[in-house]
């Protein structure tokens, strides 16, 4: 089998292992009876659990063990998921709006068209597949969305965030390097001092965007409009695209941009 350069082949993987070796559902007053009877200190064990469509919202569950759970199309909406390791799950039409997961580790997961409006991924790393996931004002600064360079003999693993929304999302000190961001919403986004090192950004929308010292080297920019974004001090060199640019004549103080 030829590993591909993302994480598609996992995710298939992933989702046959969910959908044919899960335990039993469990419905939301049984999630709550176990993390009562746990105590302060047990670990709940969720694994590889069919949660799928289970109403989790507003839950504490720093305790769970999610690792490998079914949890498409479930509601986690302001739940508390911090500091979890949350690989190999399948969120898939799940509503984690306002969910907190910061410091988490979400690596080969299917976050497909997700509800992660407002959540707070501060600290974590991710490399899922957030294709068309709703990502309007999250939380993303220092999250590390890069490439996994140490796991080349699977392939390249990068984060995928093709058609997301990410209007006005704080991804400051994020690092998305070599992340697929092909026509995502990035308007009005906070992307001051990301890394975009290689990134696919074609036929992204970065108007208004805040990209102050922001390295996009050796990006795809191709159809990308930067339209009033802040280009203080960023970082353009070696990028594919620009003649197809759009809104460059625009941007601000891009006097300052480094270009090649």
């Amino acid at each position: 089998m030829k590993y591909l350069g993302h994480i598609s082949q996992i995710l298939v993987l992933a989702c046959f292992f969910n959908s044919s070796l899960f335990a039993a559902d469990l419905n939301r007053e049984q999630v709550v009876q176990r993390l009562k009877t746990a105590g302060s200190k047990a670990t709940v064990d969720l694994r590889r659990k069919d949660l799928a469509g289970v109403d989790l919202s507003d839950l504490d569950l720093r305790q769970a063990d999610l690792w490998g759970a079914d949890l498409r199309g479930a509601d986690l909406s302001r739940s508390n998921l911090s500091g979890l390791n949350l690989d190999l799950t399948v969120m898939v039409g799940a509503n984690l709006q306002q969910a907190d997961l910061s410091n988490v580790s979400i690596f080969a997961v299917s976050m497909m068209r997700t509800n992660l409006k407002g959540a707070n991924f501060t600290g974590s790393r991710v490399i899922a597949n957030l294709d068309n996931a709703d990502l309007s004002g999250a939380n993303l600064s220092g999250v590390n969305w890069g490439a996994d360079m140490k796991n080349q003999p699977m392939g390249l693993m990068r984060a995928s965030l093709k058609k997301a929304k990410l209007k006005g999302a704080n991804l400051s000190g994020a690092n998305l390097s070599r992340a697929m961001l092909m026509f995502a919403d990035l308007s009005d986004a906070d992307l001051s001092g990301a890394l975009l090192y290689a990134a696919d950004l074609r036929a992204a929308n970065l108007s208004g965007a805040n990209l102050t010292g922001a390295d996009l080297s050796d990006s795809q920019m191709g159809g990308a409009n930067l339209t009033n974004a802040n280009l203080s001090g960023a970082v353009l060199k070696g990028i594919k695209g620009m003649d197809s640019m759009r809104g460059l004549d625009q941007a601000k103080n891009k006097n300052t941009a480094t270009f090649d």
